[in-house]
């Protein structure tokens, strides 16, 4: 892989993560890198941005994320097509979503300048409502109720099926998701090359299983004005009487991997 462009993503108000964003800019600009740095994060010879939202007007050819697993999926949820993300765990929880950790970015790079890489594509989704597609999440859509003292009746329709019951809300992942929300409330660990959706039902009155189905699209109907929240990060509004329908986004996540194997998010869950 050829590296021209590549933009350094570090965790917000993370010294550590700061500090090591001005390292790795510093190494791929002595490599006659074209690098671009998020404020407050700046570096001689780089190319500051504001905000993430400016590297939809960029062709990058590589992402780099320091950070935890919010930082990755802050980065592509601002990516709406499929530039490669390398993802660094510094300064971050869990990082079951990293590949590497600082130590072995020399190593990486290297890598990549070899093609001695494996690009791992993922599936995203992605809400419209009231005529709005909103940012694409790479785990999961979460729809709840906004009053929290009426249980609201969800409707939930996909490919000729239809359920309905009283429940707080429901969470639509991605196998990538699989190990996050929904998994905390029962839901099924999936393998993440799965290309598949997980419904997942919050608080149903009467026991409802997560379900795991292969639409392109699904559609929600609530008696109740609703929160949609992406990658619990961003939050958006719904009406009562507004669909709001979720489908796979039309471009995948792509992480970059120096290694190629399977459940790498189970292992990090430790089974």
């Amino acid at each position: 892989m050829k590296l021209n462009k590549v933009a350094i993503v570090s965790k917000f108000g993370s010294k550590i993560s700061e500090d090591a964003a001005e390292m790795i800019s510093k190494k791929l600009i002595a490599k006659k890198i074209k690098v671009y740095t998020i404020a407050p994060v700046s570096v001689s010879g780089a190319e500051k941005v504001e905000s993430l939202e400016e590297f939809s007007k960029i062709k990058l050819d590589l992402v780099v994320t320091l950070g935890g697993d919010g930082t990755t999926l802050r980065a592509f949820r601002n990516l709406r097509n499929e530039t490669p993300i390398l993802t660094i765990n510094v300064g971050g929880n869990r990082g079951i979503l990293s590949e590497i950790t600082l130590d072995d970015f020399d190593d990486a790079v290297t890598a990549i300048g070899k093609d001695d890489i494996w690009l791992d594509k993922r599936t995203r989704v992605v809400a419209s409502c009231n005529g709005e597609e909103f940012s694409p999440a790479l785990n999961e859509i979460y729809v709840n109720r906004k009053n929290l003292t009426k249980t609201a009746e969800f409707e939930i329709k996909f490919q000729n099926d239809t359920v309905k019951q009283k429940m707080d809300g429901v969470i639509i992942s991605t196998p990538s998701g699989s190990t996050g929300h929904s998994f905390s409330i029962g839901g099924p660990l999936l393998h993440e090359s799965l290309d598949v959706l997980i419904i997942t039902p919050v608080a149903p009155v009467h026991r409802l299983p997560s379900i795991v189905v292969p639409d392109e699209k699904i559609e929600i109907n609530c008696s109740h004005d609703c929160n949609i929240v992406m990658d619990a990060q961003m939050i958006k509004s719904s009406e009562f009487d507004q669909k709001i329908t979720i489908k796979k986004f039309k471009k995948q996540a792509v992480f970059v991997r120096l290694k190629k194997k399977g459940l790498r998010q189970m292992n990090k869950l430790g089974f």
